[in-house]
């Protein structure tokens, strides 16, 4: 089993920062892309950012200039530095992973339990 862990979340004022981690757990041997999604009450979950194990990132327009995506592949974990954080940024936000295990079962599109981020006004 593999799992995925998020940390971070919490209350921060607009135009204040925060910083989530998502790391992967268990008998990994490779992870491919890694992303955050979120979804505020009453709407449907979106993409926030991605990442593919070499680098390469995309971000959903409303984040871009705000938000960073990141990796350490050697840790197992993808970073999402939040800066100039609005009230509309206030959602439950989802990391998700395609992962290689070391018995060879590939998990696509695995999610973690989510964080809570808040942004007041």
């Amino acid at each position: 089993q593999v799992q995925l862990v998020e940390s971070g979340g919490g209350l921060v004022q607009a135009g204040g920062s925060l910083t989530l981690s998502c790391a992967a757990s268990g008998m990994i041997f490779s992870i491919n892309g890694m992303g955050w999604y979120r979804q505020a009450p009453g709407k449907q979950r979106e993409l926030v950012a991605n990442i593919t194990r070499s680098g390469s990132t995309n971000s959903a327009d409303s984040v871009k200039g705000r938000f960073t995506i990141s990796r350490d592949n050697a840790k197992n974990t993808v970073y999402l530095q939040m800066n100039s954080l609005k009230p509309e940024d206030t959602a439950v936000y989802y990391c998700n992973a395609d992962i290689w295990a070391s018995d060879f079962r590939y998990y696509r599109s695995r999610w973690g339990q989510g964080t809570q981020v808040t942004v007041s006004s």
